[in-house]
């Protein structure tokens, strides 16, 4: 957690979407307060509303009935990425990946991905990407222990959800691996099979409930339509009818994530990372050592499922992430490919990949760096 507070100072987002709706959560209601541009509220029915999701807000409740308005998100941000890298440390000692490999490949989880970036800063997107990283890896952390519990996984992937809820489409894979009973196959358990799915798909009911409840208070639907009466509003890149999702996109998002670079200069400071993202590809290369996860073949497999299930939101959605250094929407996916390059390094651990992970913690600090250097923060006044 030291290494996120020293370069963020734990300075204060003015972002704080979700101090605001913490706030009006402790007041009895859920459209919010809005007199500040910087909070990108949907005006609905007369009323303001927090498109992001409810579980960053609910996490700050306590510290905002005691500070109120000063309270700094960023805080909760520098936690749960400590959280995120704890957790996939227990989930290397559960698969039993020698310490040293662990330490490579827990490094790069925190500091070659873009948690340690949106961590230092705290905005509202970057924290609700934070949070829903930390709790998907404590609901696989879970599941790599000698005896899940079914009901625990739920309520770390519940929390995810109400988080991030995009990655709802890694659901199925989830159910699969908690009847399973363990990510390690020589661990698997045939007893009680029906007792954990069935504890895991309660607690994800009860949550359903909480859910729609929640999404009809705000727009008078059971299902989230937060995020299609924001694209209708957004000014920048939305268009005032049809669906922020689709099919079209695609081309766009792979160009995003595999092939965006950064702009290079002939003089100081030489490399520009563009402030609308950079690939993968340039910021968090070592990713792809996760192709050399061989065993367990169940476990490979629905890894790579549920990654590529959590990032289709993400491929059909109208941008990128927007205003980011690397690629902040695959935080969604990455908890998947950090448990297999797990798998991976319980084999071996090639000086190459070693390589690539000091090349992407690098890349990542240059980017908080840069980010600290160039693109001031706005004011804040309470």
């Amino acid at each position: 957690m030291a290494i996120t507070a020293l370069p963020s100072h734990l300075r204060a987002t003015p972002y704080d979407n979700y101090v605001v709706l913490a706030d009006a959560f402790l007041h009895g209601h859920i459209w919010i307060e809005w007199s500040d541009p910087h909070i990108d509220a949907v005006l609905y029915h007369g009323q303001r509303f927090v498109v992001n999701d409810p579980v960053p807000a609910i996490l700050l409740m306590p510290y905002v009935a005691w500070a109120g308005f000063a309270a700094n998100q960023t805080i909760l941000s520098v936690l749960l990425a400590g959280v995120a890298a704890a957790a996939a440390w227990r989930t290397a000692e559960n698969l039993e990946v020698p310490l040293g490999r662990t330490a490579w490949i827990c490094a790069f989880a925190f500091a070659g991905t873009d948690l340690w970036w949106g961590s230092v800063f705290g905005d509202v997107w970057f924290l609700a990407q934070t949070s829903a990283f930390a709790f998907t890896m404590l609901a696989l952390m879970e599941l790599s222990g000698p005896r899940p519990r079914g009901w625990l996984v739920g309520v770390y992937y519940a929390l995810a959800l109400g988080s991030r809820f995009t990655i709802v489409t890694a659901t199925p894979v989830f159910a699969y691996l908690v009847y399973l009973g363990n990510l390690d196959a020589y661990r698997q358990s045939f007893e009680h099979r029906g007792r954990r799915l069935a504890g895991f798909l309660a607690v994800l009911a009860v949550f359903a409930v909480l859910w729609m409840a929640y999404n009809y208070a705000r727009w008078g639907v059971v299902w989230d339509s937060g995020h299609t009466i924001f694209f209708h509003q957004d000014e920048n890149a939305g268009q005032p009818f049809g669906s922020p999702f689709g099919l079209g996109h695609i081309p766009y998002q792979l160009r995003s994530f595999f092939i965006l670079p950064p702009r290079f200069l002939n003089f100081w400071p030489w490399i520009y990372p563009l402030r609308y993202g950079t690939a993968l590809t340039w910021t968090s290369p070592a990713l792809i050592y996760a192709l050399w996860a061989r065993e367990p073949y169940v476990t490979i497999r629905a890894m790579w499922i549920a990654a590529l299930l959590a990032a289709g939101p993400s491929l059909l959605y109208y941008v990128n992430g927007y205003s980011q250094f690397g690629m902040r929407h695959a935080l969604d996916f990455e908890p998947f490919i950090v448990v297999l390059m797990l798998l991976a390094a319980r084999v071996h651990l090639p000086a190459w990949a070693c390589a690539l992970i000091c090349y992407s913690i690098i890349a990542t600090a240059y980017g908080i760096w840069f980010w600290l250097r160039f693109f001031p923060r706005p004011v804040i006044v309470y």
